[in-house]
């Protein structure tokens, strides 16, 4: 069993709890109130600039080309997922003005902060731990809702985020960052992985209470 298989495995019931959350099911079915995605868009958006912070100290850690390449291409992913943003923001009405004012919710907040400490004061190895939680749960919720309902990519409005986190180059964004966090773990003694799935954990709560968050709109 890699790494991640048992980072996964692990964190199971956290990740069902994912499909089932009422933000998520809206988005599936098209339901979601435009005002609670109103409220996500604009706190991801300032997720993602600390995100991106995360990866650029993971560039920075890098020991090898290949894992130089992989943080390097991966900041440049998130233009891509900032795109879909943008195209959000410009049918919500979200202004440039609404985004400079807006703070981050505490749950947000404590999340990024979560983030930035760990690439801060670990190795390139955590960092793929903690970024790997937020990026390959958003591949799998889009995946489980096509599943669900293989119409939802053709919903006039949830359909291209639907769309973008269960496309192909998306998950071969993911496939990078598995095959690099397995590379590097793999003769790791079952402290350093218990450490990683601790990182992990804790991350993967952090999504959950994301949704939670955009949910209340709190």
């Amino acid at each position: 069993m890699t790494t991640t298989d048992k980072l996964i495995e692990a964190t199971r019931e956290i990740w069902e709890a994912y499909n089932d959350h009422p933000f998520v099911t809206g988005i599936g079915d098209g339901s979601l109130d435009r005002e609670k995605f109103r409220y996500y868009i604009m706190q991801d958006f300032l997720y993602l600039k600390d995100y991106t912070k995360v990866f650029a100290i993971g560039l920075a850690k890098a020991t090898d080309v290949d894992n130089i390449n992989l943080f390097a291409q991966s900041i440049a992913g998130i233009s891509a997922e900032l795109n879909v943003h943008n195209g959000f923001m410009a049918q919500l009405d979200i202004t440039e003005e609404e985004l400079d004012a807006i703070q981050p919710s505490l749950d947000n907040l404590s999340y990024t902060s979560y983030m930035l400490r760990v690439a801060y004061e670990e190795t390139e190895v955590e960092i793929l731990a903690a970024i790997l939680s937020c990026a390959y749960s958003y591949e799998m919720i889009a995946k489980e809702i096509m599943r669900r309902n293989p119409d939802a990519i053709h919903d006039d409005f949830y359909g291209s985020w639907i769309q973008a986190y269960g496309s192909n180059t998306y998950s071969a964004s993911n496939q990078t960052l598995i095959e690099s966090l397995n590379r590097l773990s793999q003769h790791y003694t079952d402290a350093q992985i218990d450490h990683l799935l601790a990182i992990f954990t804790a991350c993967s709560r952090y999504e959950l209470a994301f949704w939670e968050m955009s949910w209340q709109m709190q």
